[in-house]
């Protein structure tokens, strides 16, 4: 019997009052939904390592599962371990096992290099307490040598003790097919998350598609752009796109969905909906 798919979603911890309210405001939203936790980011270099964790126990406090992020760069085994330390103690069970992005102008890697190296540490100092997830990358990491290095670099993860993995957002289905076959072939059998990025400014996702390597795919860039500024089109045609993504990603058998929800809630809820997941 196939699993029924899980979902979850994905916020950055707010850095203003009026923030933090708004966030709060999107979790009661989600929470109607069957979300199985809300993860919470962790800025480069450990730059929001507080927010993150107040968001996080503040996550669980109201009663969610709460999955923090954790990330290599600018950490030591010290940091880590407190960190750890703290989030067991509060009865979070999952962590999202990253390298992270190393800030402008900042040198020091810290004690981890790779998310690898991360992962281990978790397993040898907590046990199997933590579900740990990882990254993965339908369509190559930007800074990977080679598709072939970025998939040994998954599969290094997992050897060191991951769980499961959510992937990049990507808007070809046929990407990740081709990634799961790829990763099987590796030996790679974990549960393989699709991240799902919703499109409600077509200019945004563009400038940071093209940042992370996501390709946004002829066809639907031509159609965004001949919306011009007409924000209802855009948003409307994005809803759409989304959902037919998602809904083939599930045919196809994945495992379930991980919304990056930008800390809105109004295009991940409307996605799930027409799911039939609400």
């Amino acid at each position: 019997m196939t699993a029924k798919p899980t979902f979850s979603a994905e916020f950055f911890p707010p850095q203003t009052a009026e923030g933090i309210e708004k966030l709060r405001s999107v979790r009661r939203q989600l929470a109607q939904l069957p979300l199985q936790f809300f993860s919470v980011t962790f800025g480069a270099g450990g730059s929001t390592r507080d927010r993150t964790l107040e968001t996080v126990l503040e996550i669980r406090a109201e009663g969610h599962e709460a999955a923090p992020h954790l990330s290599c760069i600018g950490t030591t085994r010290e940091t880590v371990r407190a960190l750890l330390d703290r989030y067991h103690a509060a009865g979070i069970r999952r962590i999202v096992a990253l390298r992270g992005d190393l800030p402008s102008g900042v040198g020091d890697m810290g004690d981890f290099h790779y998310a690898n190296e991360l992962v281990g540490y978790i397993r040898e100092v907590s046990g199997d307490w933590f579900h740990i997830e990882v990254a993965g990358y339908p369509e190559v990491h930007p800074q990977a040598r080679s598709p072939r290095d970025d998939l040994m670099a998954l599969k290094r993860k997992f050897d060191a003790g991951a769980n499961s993995a959510i992937t990049q957002y990507f808007y070809n289905s046929d990407a990740y097919a081709a990634f799961i076959d790829d990763c099987a072939r590796a030996g790679i059998v974990a549960p393989i998350v699709p991240g799902i990025m919703p499109i409600a400014n077509f200019s945004k996702i563009a400038r940071f598609s093209e940042a992370c390597g996501a390709d946004i795919p002829r066809w639907m860039r031509r159609r965004f752009e001949g919306y011009g500024d007409d924000a209802a089109s855009v948003r409307a045609f994005g809803l759409d796109v989304v959902t037919a993504l998602c809904e083939r990603l599930l045919e196809q058998g994945a495992p379930g969905l991980h919304f990056y929800t930008l800390n809105q809630a109004g295009l991940t809820n409307t996605i799930m909906q027409r799911l039939g997941a609400s």
